[in-house]
């Protein structure tokens, strides 16, 4: 076992000795979930004002809404009553660092963890590469503003997303710890 393991596991013993969450409710308490990105920079119990048992956070690379996302977020609403979506971005994102064609080109030589600077993506190590990555769209991010509306924009329009349910949009600035709201993803989420 490595040392990361070993200290998860301690600090699961930890959490367990003074556990007291065992009835908590499987809907979330406060009705709401959050789509954000996996960046370790983010907390959302603490920039949402989150305790455990009050909502859904989905998280992935840049908490775009992939069709993965949109299928948690469903499950969130039909079976566990959510009323109220966010999608928050945020600055500073990996996702905004290397495009489609840099990701496809990097798995095909090797799928060994690439590394960057000044000049940009780099593999570290020849193959065993794949082309599987060709056919992913691995939703990477030029603009946040423009990634968060379309995100809202994506989700509102899914036809198995009710149009009750508002989407807000929202860029968490990585230096301040500050929401700030896209407008117009917030507009473009409003219940009509």
């Amino acid at each position: 076992m490595t040392k990361i393991h070993d200290e998860v596991l301690q600090a699961n013993e930890q959490y367990v000795a003074g556990f007291d969450k065992g009835d908590l409710a499987m809907p979330p308490a406060r009705q709401f979930a959050i789509l954000t990105c996996m960046d370790a920079r983010l907390d959302p119990a603490k920039y949402a004002g989150l305790s455990e048992g009050d909502a859904h956070v989905i998280r992935n690379a840049g908490g775009r809404a992939s069709d993965d996302a949109i299928r948690s977020l469903v499950i969130s609403y039909k079976l566990l009553g959510t009323k109220e979506w966010f999608v928050i971005h945020h600055t500073d994102c990996g996702m905004e660092t290397f495009t489609d064609d840099i990701m496809r080109d990097l798995l095909s030589s090797s799928l060994k963890t690439a590394s960057v600077d000044e000049s940009g993506w780099h593999d570290c190590c020849e193959g065993p590469g794949s082309a599987e990555g060709k056919y992913i769209d691995w939703l990477t991010i030029s603009d946040q503003a423009e990634s968060v509306l379309e995100d809202v924009v994506r989700i509102k329009s899914h036809p198995l997303v009710p149009v009750n349910i508002p989407v807000y949009g929202y860029i968490y600035d990585v230096k301040s710890g500050q929401l700030i709201e896209v407008p117009a993803a917030t507009e473009a989420g409003k219940v009509a």
